[in-house]
């Protein structure tokens, strides 16, 4: 893992901090009858608390916590597994909703205007998956982690893609992890303002189509005869 250090502090970086966390306040504002509406929905379905928090790995590896609507009963604890079934007995039927539109994500806005997240960055990685970033796979944690961007677009189904005779742990470190990084690396080195504009429009986009485009890595490495002989075992999708 590297070592905590300070952002460049250069005008063009300051200026993109002070950008996000303006785009989140406004998102936040617009968005706040939608999460008003959502956390009563949460109440009402299971209780108190309406939120859940998890520790992700940060820029550079600092760890914070992430924000969600929670979607399991207030019953399961912290330390439950790292991956998400698709049809998760865990879910409660607000939860199931949730996951599925990804309307529990909006909570992270909050994480953006205190500089934990961006708008768009590398999807911020459980712990228990902090081994993966070894080698090349390091340089993922140079980026400060957003809510959109290119490995979130081509996952959004990410139930979809594991095998059922296969370890979803296992094929997520070996095959999933490597993908995302992947693609994650392809695009931040060069990034563009143009460009995190056009991952928002594309992850958006993503979330409502009713299609399944399975990512050529994942595609390549996995033994099922396509999505649909996935979808029938062990799915699984990272929280």
């Amino acid at each position: 893992m590297r070592i905590p250090q300070p952002e460049c502090a250069s005008q063009p970086a300051a200026r993109l901090g002070l950008l996000n966390r303006l785009v989140a306040l406004l998102a936040l504002i617009v968005m706040m009858p939608v999460m008003i509406v959502i956390a009563i929905a949460v109440v009402i379905d299971s209780g108190f608390p309406v939120f859940f928090s998890q520790e992700r790995l940060g820029l550079y590896g600092q760890r914070f916590r992430m924000l969600k609507f929670r979607k399991f009963p207030s019953t399961v604890g912290r330390n439950t597994r790292p991956l998400t079934l698709t049809n998760d007995s865990r879910f409660t039927r607000v939860g199931n909703i949730l996951a599925k539109t990804k309307l529990d994500e909006l909570p992270q806005l909050w994480n953006v205007i205190r500089g934990d997240m961006a708008i768009v960055g590398p999807r911020p990685e459980t712990i228990d998956f902090a081994a993966c970033f070894e080698g090349p796979f390091r340089r993922v944690l140079d980026y400060r982690p957003g809510i959109f961007g290119p490995s979130q677009a081509a996952f959004r189904a990410e139930s979809a893609f594991y095998p059922p005779d296969q370890d979803p742990q296992e094929f997520y470190r070996a095959v999933l992890f490597p993908t995302k990084a992947a693609l994650d690396l392809a695009y931040f080195p060069t990034r563009t303002v143009f460009g995190d504009i056009k991952w928002v429009f594309r992850c958006i986009l993503a979330i409502c189509r009713t299609e399944l485009e399975v990512p050529a890595g994942v595609a390549a490495n996995s033994r099922t005869t396509g999505p649909a002989g996935a979808m029938a075992g062990n799915n699984a999708n990272s929280q």
